[in-house]
């Protein structure tokens, strides 16, 4: 286990200077574009290629063949990618600084895992078989999940060390159900297989409505966190003398995730990597200022998850590759990647 010491203070509180928060402002900007432009992509590219001019008719303007692919299928599928790419990476972050860990996401505290345990729940025992209901078995998941790590995390003692080491006994414990209940049960596991490794192709409007208000709760909390997330980096004894409630803040930096991942995990399944790799990229040229690594992850997290799923559209044609497979091709690599940079730093 990953578990970095607190920073140094002057690092942290250190204002940035004007050239470089312009820079930053200006890298926001063009990541903006960036997604804006993979966005168009998500919609134009499928088992059917269309120029970006009848995607903007299918849009805006025609009624007819395209319209109904782009409005029916495709709009709806870019649109969760968007925003489970958002939640993913502003769950990842904030998780990372809670637990002061930049290898940390949410599959290391098993969020991920209480909504893949929920769901299989749902379909074993309660005959669940539709998207709809997989969602709501998931989230409660999940957050069920957030809570039993807060308890065993120590609740108003919770320490980063105590957050990780619950994270990883609540992941092994699930991770066994979740085998036992799959190789006990043939239903379940025949309907598992295409739920667990992720995916955008089950995609509607119906799904996207019920996952919107808790992806924007969790996203407004995320983003409110910054500052006081800034002065944990530094420690408990400063943060405190900086006015910071740490119980408070850890408490509701559980709650955004739980929220954001639970969410994103229900709607298209449990993507990996994502959390991870973003939020740490980001952090190398941005620094340790929460208050830009969350814009940054919330915009570059959807541009990686979507340009994957086309990239799984792309290479599998006619057929394709689901978003989880593609982002845990790219993601492990680069996570082993970090790691060896990290030893490499500490020796």
């Amino acid at each position: 286990m990953l578990v970095d010491s607190p920073p140094e203070p002057r690092a942290e509180s250190a204002p940035a200077p004007p050239k470089r928060r312009a820079t930053r402002s200006i890298g926001l900007l063009v990541s903006v574009l960036v997604l804006l432009l993979v966005f168009l992509t998500s919609i134009a590219v499928g088992a059917k290629s269309m120029s970006m001019d009848q995607v903007w008719h299918g849009l805006f303007e025609d009624s007819g063949t395209y319209g109904d692919v782009v409005v029916g299928e495709r709009l709806a599928r870019t649109l969760l990618g968007l925003l489970a790419g958002v939640a993913l990476g502003l769950s990842g972050a904030v998780l990372q600084a809670l637990t002061r860990n930049p290898l940390a996401d949410p599959g290391l505290l098993g969020i991920n895992l209480g909504a893949s345990a929920a769901v299989v729940t749902a379909i074993s025992f309660f005959g669940v078989t539709s998207l709809s209901g997989y969602v709501w078995f998931a989230f409660v998941g999940a957050a069920l999940v957030g809570v039993l790590l807060y308890i065993l995390g120590g609740a108003r003692g919770a320490t980063p060390v105590r957050l990780a080491l619950a994270g990883t006994a609540i992941s092994a414990a699930l991770y066994g159900y979740l085998q036992a209940v799959m190789i006990t049960d043939g239903a379940a596991l025949n309907k598992m297989r295409f739920w667990t490794v992720g995916s955008l192709a089950s995609a509607n409007m119906d799904t996207i409505k019920q996952v919107l208000p808790f992806l924007v709760i969790g996203t407004v909390l995320a983003l409110s966190l910054a500052r006081p997330l800034n002065a944990m980096a530094m420690g408990d004894d400063t943060a405190r003398a900086l006015g910071a409630h740490l119980t408070r803040t850890r408490a509701l930096s559980m709650a955004a995730a739980t929220l954001l991942c639970g969410a994103a995990t229900a709607a298209c399944g449990p993507i990996v990597f994502v959390g991870l790799m973003v939020p740490h990229i980001v952090r190398s040229f941005t620094g340790p200022d929460m208050r830009w690594i969350l814009p940054y992850a919330a915009v570059l997290s959807p541009v990686l998850l979507l340009g994957a799923d086309v990239v799984g559209r792309v290479v599998a044609r006619p057929s394709e590759l689901q978003v989880g497979i593609v982002t845990a091709v790219i993601g492990a690599p680069v996570f082993i990647l970090l790691v060896r940079r990290r030893k490499l730093a500490q020796l």
